[in-house]
């Protein structure tokens, strides 16, 4: 929709003769008629003495009737085509027959250029004072000599006659009737730019500097000085337009039934359209434009911009208005940015009431309005309540003083109040697109705050606030943190207004990702809200975000619980299993391990295997993981040890290692009870539970003995009983009880290659094989007086026997030194026992007539383990009546084991000699060597000749140095090498 932009005064009414040429000087306007005569009219109003010049009043066009002040007949012999005035030269320019210059103001003739005697029209460089003119197809160029002439500079042919033309930089653009050109006046080169229209002639009319318009038809087309045209640039007018004045910000053009105006600005809108009949010419003035018709003026006066803007506010105009505001020259900006905020909020408003949601937050965002301006249209929207909102101002901003009456109407009708309008998705995601808009600006100047306040606290300095009881909103956890901060203020609005308009429109994985995010939302009013909606999945994230870790564990507990209950209290989309606590709980074991071990007992039953492993990833310690294990959930405490030691057998501690055995033990003692009560008790049956206990005890290092051997029955579990007597280093009464309690001799022998293996008992002192010979070999004990022994160890405090255990520790853990092999040390015990005539020395207390030599089991052991023995020891333990032929199974292949390995040793012995020899050979080669020292030979290092001093030869046998520089070399060496160090 038009408005009025130019005001049509007129000027004159009565000129007794044709207008053919119109120019403006000064306050005058002058009129070239049909009878060659110049007319000067002046405004009614001006009054000037006699003695004043006629062109000396003021330079603007008056909006009042103007009167002749005087006629020069006999201007021109023929009609004046088209005038200029040259106001940089003080000159007149006129085109009739001839082109004349006249001097400004007598309106003497100052030159004639008689060449361009037919020329149609001319064209004027102001900036270079290059005049050029075209007759027929020719195109001449004159320059302005400084003086009072003009100089030919360079005539070029065109295509065809030129009907329009003008200057663009060094070039000329020329509309001819096969379409428009530009000639390059540097070589002559004419290129093309496009062809003309189909019905109107060529038009050309300079633009901006650089740019030209060029008319086609209805259309007139923007290119710069080369001819490419640019982007955009295209005026569609009405009609097509037969010439064209520039009046910035406008574009107004003579339309065969009308003069119409448009703006400047893409996409050129119609401004105005002013309806005057008969007009043939158009000229700009200073500060309007002259409309000519046959004997009669008009004037066109812009109205002021302000007043425009008003006008099309005022009648709902709101795009033309702000295409306006952008007119207001660039000194007025503050205004501009005002008036714009005006009607952006104005139009905005309107667009909302009639339900054009996305259009009215495009223009909300425009205005920079305030976002609670905006969230005041959606009063159903639960939003925090701030303090600081009650002090705030309103949000249109007041216009400057210099356009009350603009501001008078803005703000007469401000913001009108709107019904509340029914949420709906159109105005929800309207809603949410603004939000996001407005959103980084806002959140990175809270982010920016919040930095700011951490940097100073780290300096130590403390901003007070006058109001203690104001909160922010900070970074995670940030809750009931206080602060004056309007930018978090604003963030915690715009982020829970967000978050609700994201739940309203059903867009879950949306609301889910705000959580996630940096955010500033509310947390009592986004917690409120989410729990109302049942939306579970983002209330979750939003305690997950403020740290609020055990509502959030409670209420997966619960989720979890309704998704595997029959009857749910809440029916989900998303079915809430176990491992989803689990998933949450990894992050928090190196932040709160009491935390997860809490949470974790929930799902320990339902998930055994996933929870203990949440507990070994999580580096959580695993002597308060057994604690709290033992005190809330003690049978899954056996179940988390297991764990451990499958993936690290070395591991557990010693207080872990004796809660592991203690648990087996504690079970096999108490399924050993109930047998016993039925008189089933079986010593060769195991349970699972008793094959872990077993197992635990064989390879396990760092439990205490003691302690379990009280507990052990005296007539049950000795396997069990002695794996602890070998731990306390009894190894006697352990193989004792392998051999005489369970008849079980291969365990005896696997107990005896397993202490072997681990290098514990390769010290001859403590050779487990002597002592199983032993064992075989002296008289079987009874059960009375083993039972005797196991009771004194377990009731009495043995230094010694804590002494092995200690012993047995620190080498489980590396920290024992290399074992000597048993073949090179003497046995007290094996000497004893040869001069008593094999016996050990625990033998004392028993009586050989009731003893039974176990021969055939000791020379099966020689047989199998000939090789883990020390031969002589061996043999002194046997009894003296043992036929040698038994043991020719033990002593072959020890003798030719003994054989091979003095062969070997002769060998070795005989090439380590060889090689020695062909050392002593080499050096000898060597030390035959020959060097000449002559008079000529010189040192290396000094470059004097040797002479008789004492020197040195290098290996290479070339080279030769004193052996005083030799030695200070060396020494310089040692000296950098230590400075270094």
């Amino acid at each position: 929709m038009v408005h009025t932009a130019y005001d049509s005064i007129q000027l004159l009414n009565d000129c007794p003769k044709k207008i053919n040429s119109i120019q403006y000087y000064a306050s005058n306007i002058l009129l070239a008629c049909s009878d060659g005569s110049l007319r000067i009219y002046a405004p009614q109003s001006a009054t000037r003495p006699p003695s004043a010049d006629l062109f000396s009043q003021t330079l603007d066009l008056r909006k009042e009737l103007y009167v002749l002040e005087r006629t020069v007949n006999g201007f021109s012999k023929k009609q004046v085509l088209a005038m200029e005035v040259l106001a940089s030269l003080g000159l007149l320019l006129s085109l009739s027959e001839y082109i004349v210059f006249h001097r400004l103001p007598n309106l003497e003739t100052l030159a004639v250029i008689s060449k361009a005697k037919g020329a149609n029209l001319y064209a004027w460089d102001d900036r270079r004072g290059f005049l050029c003119f075209a007759r027929q197809k020719r195109v001449c160029i004159f320059k302005h000599n400084g003086g009072r002439g003009f100089v030919e500079v360079k005539e070029y042919g065109v295509p065809d006659i030129v009907k329009s033309m003008c200057w663009c930089g060094e070039n000329i653009c020329m509309g001819i009737r096969r379409g428009y050109v530009i000639l390059n006046t540097t070589n002559g080169v004419v290129s093309e730019v496009f062809p003309p229209g189909r019905t109107a002639p060529p038009l050309v009319v300079p633009l901006l500097p650089g740019e030209i318009l060029l008319g086609k038809d209805n259309i007139s087309v923007i290119v710069d000085q080369s001819g490419k045209l640019i982007p955009e640039g295209r005026i569609c007018w009405s009609d097509a337009p037969s010439a064209v004045v520039i009046q910035k910000p406008y574009a107004i053009a003579l339309l065969p039934k009308c003069i119409e105006i448009r703006s400047l600005r893409a996409p050129y809108p119609l401004m105005q359209t002013i309806v005057i009949r008969n007009v043939h010419g158009i000229q700009q003035g200073s500060n309007g434009v002259i409309v000519s018709l046959d004997q009669a003026l008009f004037g066109l006066f812009p109205i002021p911009l302000g007043a425009q803007i008003i006008q099309l506010t005022a009648s709902g105009n709101f795009e033309e208005a702000l295409v306006v505001c952008k007119l207001l020259p660039p000194e007025d900006s503050s205004l501009r940015a005002s008036k714009e905020q005006a009607i952006h909020i104005r139009y905005a408003h309107n667009l909302f009431e009639n339900e054009r949601y996305e259009e009215a937050m495009e223009h909300f965002s425009a205005s920079q309005v305030e976002i609670t301006h905006v969230l005041s249209l959606y009063p159903s929207f639960v939003l925090p309540k701030l303090p600081s909102e009650s002090e705030k101002k309103g949000d249109l901003v007041e216009s400057d003083d210099t356009d009350s009456s603009l501001t008078g109407l803005l703000e007469s009708d401000d913001s009108p109040v709107l019904e509340p309008k029914k949420l709906n998705n159109s105005n929800l995601m309207a809603l949410i697109k603004f939000l996001l808009k407005k959103r980084p600006n806002i959140v990175g100047k809270a982010a920016a705050e919040s930095t700011e306040e951490v940097v100073l606290d780290a300096v130590g300095q403390t901003f007070v606030n006058n109001e203690s009881s104001r909160t922010k909103k900070s970074t995670k956890g940030r809750v009931n943190v206080p602060t004056d901060s309007g930018a978090r203020e604003m963030a915690a609005i715009l982020d829970t207004a967000l978050l609700q308009a994201i739940m309203l429109t059903g867009q879950s994985a949306a609301a889910i990702d705000l959580m996630r995010g940096f955010n500033y939302c509310d947390l009592n009013t986004c917690e409120e809200i989410l729990q109302k909606g049942n939306h579970d999945t983002c209330l979750l994230e939003l305690y997950k975000y403020n740290s609020m870790h055990r509502e959030a564990l409670k209420l997966l507990h619960q989720l979890v619980d309704d998704a595997t209950s029959d009857e749910p209290k809440t029916a989900h989309p998303k079915k809430f299993k176990p491992e989803i606590i689990i998933e949450y709980l990894k992050p928090l074991c190196g932040i709160d391990p009491m935390l997860v071990l809490e949470f974790s007992m929930l799902i320990l039953k339902n998930c055994p295997t996933q929870t203990i492993d949440l507990f070994l990833s999580g580096n959580i310690p695993a002597d308060l993981v057994n604690s709290y294990l033992k005190q809330h959930a003690p049978s899954m405490q056996a179940t988390y040890l297991e764990h451990i030691l499958s993936i690290n057998e070395n591991g557990m501690s010693w207080n872990l290692q004796n809660e592991m055995v203690q648990i087996y033990l504690s079970e096999v003692l108490d399924w050993y009870s109930d047998l016993a009560d039925q008189k089933q008790w079986d010593e060769q049956t195991y349970t699972p539970t008793r094959k872990k206990l077993i197992a635990a005890l064989q390879n396990m290092s760092e439990y205490n003995p003691e302690a379990l051997l009280k507990q052990i029955p005296t007539d049950a579990l000795y396997e069990e009983r002695a794996l602890l007597l070998g731990r306390m280093n009894q190894h006697e009464l352990a193989l004792s009880i392998y051999i005489h309690k369970l008849n079980l001799p291969e365990l005896a022998l696997s107990y005896c290659d397993r202490l072997y293996e681990s290098e514990v008992n390769r010290r001859p002192e403590g050779s487990i094989y002597l002592i199983l010979l032993q064992v075989y070999l002296n008289p079987q004990r009874t059960n009375t007086r083993i039972e005797k022994k196991i009771k004194s160890l377990v009731s009495s405090p043995m230094n010694d026997w804590k002494a092995g255990w200690s012993t047995i520790k620190s080498k489980a853990r590396g920290l024992g030194k290399k074992i000597v092999e048993i073949e090179g040390a003497e046995d007290k015990r094996t000497k004893a026992s040869s001069s008593d005539g094999g016996k050990s020395d625990f033998d004392d207390d028993f009586d050989e007539e009731n003893s039974t030599i176990m021969l055939d089991e000791v020379l099966d052991i020689l047989k199998k383990r000939w090789d883990r023995f020390h031969g002589p020891k061996a043999l002194r333990l046997m009894p003296r009546e043992t036929n040698l032929k038994k043991l020719y199974p033990f002593l072959g292949p020890l003798m030719r084991k003994t054989s091979e390995s003095c062969r070997n040793f002769a060998v070795i012995k005989s090439l380590r000699q060889y090689e020695s020899l062909q050392v002593k050979d080499e050096l000898y080669i060597k030390r035959q060597a020959e060097l000449k020292i002559t008079a000529e030979s010189v040192c290396s290092l000094c470059h004097k000749n040797i002479g008789t001093s004492v020197f040195a030869v290098y290996p290479g046998g070339d080279t030769i140095v004193h052996f005083i520089c030799f030695r200070n070399s060396q020494n310089s060496k040692k000296g950098s090498s230590l400075r270094r160090q």
